[in-house]
């Protein structure tokens, strides 16, 4: 679930806003856009994956909001982490050698 957008790391592309398959977030003009709706977040991580800027935190296992703090998620290095994790590299892919899901489109082609 959707937890942050840190005003500090945004740059208010709203790359966010328009990759959202949800519509949980609410652009404001020249700022950070809004956590509007985090009950609707489905956890697909778009949001985290197209951040340029790492701005994001989507809580992984979250059935709900989680009182976690953005000091706590930049300290533990967590801010676009997931993306990091299949290769993207602030908002533009790295390949899919190093993402998993593309085992499971090939597997799935067999």
């Amino acid at each position: 679930m959707i937890e942050i957008v840190s005003e500090r790391r945004c740059i208010a592309c709203d790359k966010c806003v328009k990759a959202c398959p949800a519509n949980v977030f609410d652009p404001v003009p020249e700022a950070p856009p809004v956590i509007a709706r985090q009950a609707d977040c489905q956890t697909c991580f778009l949001c985290e994956i197209y951040c340029p800027t790492d701005a994001l935190y989507v809580a992984p296992n979250a059935e709900g909001p989680t009182a976690v703090s953005e000091a706590e998620i930049e300290a533990a290095g967590l801010f676009g982490s997931y993306a990091r994790g299949l290769g993207w590299k602030r908002g533009r892919p790295g390949g899919t050698d190093k993402d998993p899901t593309f085992r499971l489109r090939v597997a799935a082609q067999r």
